[in-house]
C-alpha cells in the first residue's frame, strides 16, 4: 500500500517554497522521492534547495517572478528542458494586501490578482499541455478558507482565492479524462509570515483560536502528508476536490 504514495522518478514544480508551507511541501515531495524545481524570484535563497539535495534528490531553481507573466509562461518549458518532463505542479505562492474595501487601491488589487490567480492559471495551463500529452500528471493549487468566506479587509485576496477554487474545478473537468488530477489544498489559519498581522492582533487572534476545533493555529509541517497524497497515485480517483487542512474550521 505504501508504494502508492511513492513519488520515485517524478519531477515536481513548487512555487513559494523559500519558507513556510511551500518549503515544507517541497521537502515532503522530495522525501517521497521526487526531484524538485523551485520557481522563485530571489535566486540567492538556496536553503530549500540545499535541504532537498541533502535528501539525495535533484533540485534546480528557476528564476520566476510571478508578477512577470512572460517569465511565468517560460517557467514550465524551462523545467522540462532541465528534467525532460513534469509530473507534479504545486501552485503555492501567494501575496496578501489588507485594507478596507473603500480604500483598497487598484494597484494592490492588480498585484494580488496577478500573483494569486493569473500566475496560477498560466502555470497550470503550461503544465497541462505536457501532462495531457503524456496522459498523466498532478496539479495541486493552494486555495484558502477565503475561497468560501469573504474575510475582512481582503477583497482582492478573497476574490483571487475564490477564483483558484473554481479554476481547480474547471481544469479537473477538462483534464480528468486525460488522467491529469487537478485538486486544491485549503489551508486554515496557519502560523506563517502572511498571517503575522492577525497573530499580532490580540483580539482577532483570540477570536480565531476560539473557533478552531483543534485548539491551535496550524503549522507548515501539517501539509506534508496532504501534498504527498494529492501528488501520488494514492489520489488517482480524486478530481476537482478542495481538501481543507484547517483544524476543523470549515466543519464547525
Amino acid at each position: 500500500m505504501l508504494k502508492s504514495f511513492s513519488l520515485e522518478g517524478n519531477v515536481a514544480v513548487v512555487t513559494g517554497a523559500t519558507r513556510g508551507i511551500g518549503q515544507e511541501m517541497a521537502l515532503a515531495l522530495a522525501e517521497a522521492g521526487a526531484d524538485i524545481a523551485l520557481l522563485q524570484r530571489n535566486m540567492e535563497q538556496e536553503e530549500t534547495k540545499k535541504q532537498i539535495e541533502n535528501l539525495g534528490r535533484r533540485c534546480v531553481i528557476i528564476a520566476c517572478d510571478l508578477d512577470n507573466h512572460e517569465q511565468v509562461k517560460q517557467a514550465i518549458p524551462s523545467v522540462v528542458d532541465h528534467f525532460g518532463k513534469i509530473d507534479i505542479l504545486v501552485n503555492n505562492a501567494g501575496i496578501q494586501r489588507r485594507s478596507p474595501a473603500v480604500d483598497f487601491s487598484e494597484s494592490d488589487w492588480d498585484d494580488v490578482m496577478n500573483v494569486n490567480l493569473k500566475s496560477v492559471w498560466l502555470l497550470a495551463q503550461q503544465a497541462g499541455k505536457y501532462m495531457v500529452q503524456q496522459k498523466s500528471g498532478k496539479i495541486i493549487n493552494v486555495a484558502s478558507l477565503n475561497s468560501f468566506q469573504g474575510g475582512i479587509n481582503i477583497p482582492a485576496y478573497a476574490s483571487a482565492k475564490g477564483g483558484v477554487a473554481q479554476l481547480t474545478k474547471a481544469l479537473a473537468n477538462e483534464w480528468a479524462q486525460h488522467h491529469v488530477n487537478v485538486n486544491a489544498i485549503v489551508p486554515g489559519y496557519i502560523a506563517t509570515d502572511m498571517n503575522e498581522a492577525l497573530i499580532q492582533d490580540e483580539t482577532r487572534s483570540r477570536q480565531i483560536l476560539e473557533r478552531i476545533p483543534a485548539g491551535r493555529w496550524g503549522k507548515p509541517e501539517d501539509f506534508k502528508g496532504t501534498v504527498v497524497y494529492l501528488a501520488s497515485g494514492a489520489s488517482n480517483y480524486v478530481h476537482g476536490h478542495l481538501l481543507a487542512v484547517d483544524g476543523g474550521w470549515m466543519g464547525r
